[in-house]
């Protein structure tokens, strides 16, 4: 047996770095189970309301469409504001609220793209995202110097699509989409690694909860953003 493996002749500082390693890893699990399970809710009521043709026409032949497209991005904001003067139950309700409205907002894409090209960008979109954010767990390499890169890209994507609601320009939705998978690759090793970073050991259980909740949302925001990109480049429409 290896000495370094028997936990007897471990020095105080390598019990310790050992012990955190594992609440580290743990925490993580928990970040990476939320958004799982997020975006498993909202895959299941896009399919749901898609399937619905009363459910489709009243979410999206009527104003209510602008309702369940903003209440999300309201969420987002408000949760992020507010989770830490929140408990984790409350915080952990408005997550699986959010990732409800989402798969209401996201129900379009059942009619838009075939079901198969809609599977295939899922996988790629899967494989991409566990890639990126394995590098961002794994790495040595300081990532924070790409926050305002990408923060800039964001803004930028967020202005041309604003832009593009009007132009209706082909070209552009085009650039959009290349940007964006770009900018959201990158943002999921950037958070991953900012999400482990504000990990700590002495954290009471609560406050462990409440940032795993709030680092799920932001890797599932990545998650979502990157397929959309995707599938709007990859996908087959009806």
């Amino acid at each position: 047996m290896a000495f370094g493996s028997d936990p007897r002749l471990m020095t105080g500082a390598e019990a310790s770095a050992a012990h955190i390693d594992v609440g580290l890893r743990t925490y993580m699990l928990r970040v990476y189970n939320y958004m799982a399970s997020g975006l498993a809710l909202t895959g299941a009521v896009a399919y749901g309301v898609s399937q619905s043709e009363a459910a489709m026409q009243a979410i999206f032949g009527t104003p209510l469409f602008w309702v369940v497209a903003l209440a999300p991005i309201g969420m987002v904001f408000f949760l992020s504001a507010r989770i830490h003067s929140m408990k984790a139950g409350t915080a952990q309700a408005l997550f699986w609220v959010f990732a409800g409205l989402m798969g209401l907002s996201l129900a379009s894409i059942f009619i838009a793209f075939t079901g198969a090209s809609i599977a295939r960008v899922f996988f790629i979109t899967a494989a991409t995202f566990g890639a990126l954010s394995l590098y961002g767990y794994t790495t040595k390499r300081d990532l924070a110097g790409w926050g305002s890169f990408l923060f800039m890209g964001l803004i930028g994507i967020i202005i041309a699509s604003i832009v593009n609601l009007f132009m209706e320009s082909s070209a552009l939705h085009f650039v959009i989409s290349v940007v964006g998978v770009l900018v959201f690759t990158g943002l999921t090793a950037y958070d991953t690694q900012r999400i482990k970073a504000i990990y700590l050991e002495s954290d009471a259980a609560e406050v462990h909860e409440k940032k795993a909740i709030l680092g799920a949302l932001t890797l599932y925001l990545d998650f979502i953003n990157l397929f959309i990109m995707l599938l709007h480049l990859f996908g087959n429409r009806e």
